[in-house]
């Protein structure tokens, strides 16, 4: 029976627990009654308990836009200017003053009291890849090659464990879905290698699940539960005997780490990844499978189910979801559609996945415990080229916050009239990283664990800005 995961979404090759790294092979600790069972770190998961003091009730969920979208046809219109300024799909106002979306997302304007549009986010970097390593890595890897710095979920899983202490799921994840258009492919090894644990080790980086926008396959149970029971009854009378031993050693228990791995294939940990169970209303309000997206080929949206399961998984203990989503890059040129016609397919599809999924936080009492972020590789130019396209600027990037505890219906930062440059309270991606650690954790209690690498103790001195009211 294998359960496999791994930092790139590929099964592992074998049972010696050395074809992948970051693979224990259960059986090779003593547990001969659960032989054949991979699974990852269970070592090392924290052994504080499952509620550390430095750790709080909440969780995060990041929604990266990738191909880098607008930041004027999602959260700053800029309306009162004149064409190319504003919005070419117009803009839906809020019941917030001063706070309004663009034409595509009359759901999300529904919710704008959880919202906060940062129209001062800001980086320096316009290539692609380069900018993807900056944002996702929260400015650590400050030129973006991907030689240094580490995921914000990086830094997440490596000061709270990478697997739930109870229940053995990763508590870093990365949601996926393979795309049949060549460009969304390359968008989707971007953020794949830019969500990495980097210099905090493997141990840090995320679980991917299968490309198909369902994990089912990588958690199913090959073996007959009957038979699985058998196992853990006779391991039970091993582990007996072994204790009547003088000679036993209480450290060498291995009781834990059983238990972590049988609910990780038949507990909570395993239901999160069933999509089947969710009532039928629910699942289509999340459903996007109606909208076709891409540019050469194109496929239905999975981005509803993706983030369907994003919120199973912050149920089930999963503490830092990051969901891709691809097609952002309207230049308006022979791989990406031009930017209205661009906002007419992408945008429809948020505004449905993304109201579904912040209402869906909401009646569950999740909302407020739960960060979520709406960002990107870069904003758009303010002005459109010959082709009816936006080309790249980072100069002003695409940034919103929902939930998390944090104050909503706000506008952070203002710009010049061409919404070209930040004009006040200009917010960059370390001072995003900042906010991430001060909402999920107490950063004072942080700082004197032993053993954190030193580049992410430096981190916990960044401050958040303005982003968190304070």
């Amino acid at each position: 029976m294998l359960v496999s995961f791994s930092g790139s979404g590929t099964p592992a090759a074998d049972c010696s627990g050395r074809s992948r790294r970051d693979l224990l092979r259960i059986g090779s600790l003593g547990l001969g009654g659960l032989c054949g069972l991979n699974l990852p770190l269970l070592l090392q998961a924290r052994a504080e308990a499952a509620d550390p003091a430095f750790l709080k009730d909440r969780s995060v969920v990041v929604l990266f836009l990738a191909g880098g979208a607008s930041h004027i046809e999602t959260f700053h219109p800029n309306m009162d200017q004149p064409a190319p300024y504003r919005s070419v799909n117009g803009e839906v106002k809020t019941r917030v003053p001063g706070l309004t979306l663009g034409g595509d997302f009359p759901l999300l304007a529904k919710q704008a009291d959880t919202l906060t549009a940062v129209r001062s986010f800001t980086h320096t970097i316009n290539d692609h890849e380069r900018a993807i390593n900056h944002v996702l890595t929260g400015g650590t890897d400050i030129p973006g090659l991907g030689r240094q710095g580490f995921g914000i979920g990086g830094a997440y899983a490596r000061i709270r464990g990478a697997n739930h202490p109870r229940t053995g799921l990763p508590t870093y994840a990365l949601l996926t879905a393979p795309h049949a258009d060549g460009q969304y492919a390359k968008e989707l090894v971007r953020v794949v290698g830019a969500s990495r644990g980097g210099s905090l080790g493997s141990g840090s980086n995320p679980f991917v699940p299968g490309g198909s926008g369902s994990a089912s396959a990588n958690m199913k149970l090959n073996l007959p539960l009957r038979r699985l029971e058998d196992r853990r009854a006779l391991l039970r009378e091993l582990d007996a005997a072994r204790r009547s031993d003088p000679a036993f050693d209480a450290g060498q228990a291995y009781d834990p780490y059983e238990q972590q791995a049988v609910e990780l294939i038949t507990g909570a940990a395993a239901r999160a990844f069933d999509l089947s169970s969710e009532p039928a209303k629910l699942a289509e309000r999340y459903d996007t499978r109606m909208f076709q997206i891409g540019k050469k080929v194109f496929q239905p949206s999975i981005l509803g189910q993706q983030l369907l399961l994003a919120r199973r998984l912050v149920e089930a203990g999963c503490g830092f979801v990051t969901v891709q989503s691809a097609g952002w890059d309207m230049h308006a040129d022979g791989n990406n559609p031009g930017i209205e016609a661009g906002m007419r397919m992408l945008g429809p599809t948020v505004d449905k996945a993304l109201s579904a999924f912040l209402e869906d936080l909401a009646q569950r009492g999740l909302l407020s415990k739960t960060l979520v972020i709406v960002t990107g590789d870069f904003g758009r130019t303010p002005a459109i080229n010959a082709r009816g396209g936006r080309d790249h600027w980072a100069r002003l990037s695409t940034l919103a916050l929902f939930g998390g505890g944090i104050p909503g219906g706000r506008v952070i930062g203002s710009t010049d009239p061409k919404a070209g440059e930040p004009a006040s309270d200009p917010v960059t991606p370390r001072n995003l990283l900042s906010a991430v650690l001060h909402t999920v954790f107490d950063v004072s209690k942080v700082r004197v664990i032993r053993g954190l690498p030193t580049d992410l103790t430096r981190t916990l001195e960044t401050r958040p800005g303005p982003l968190l009211g304070g």
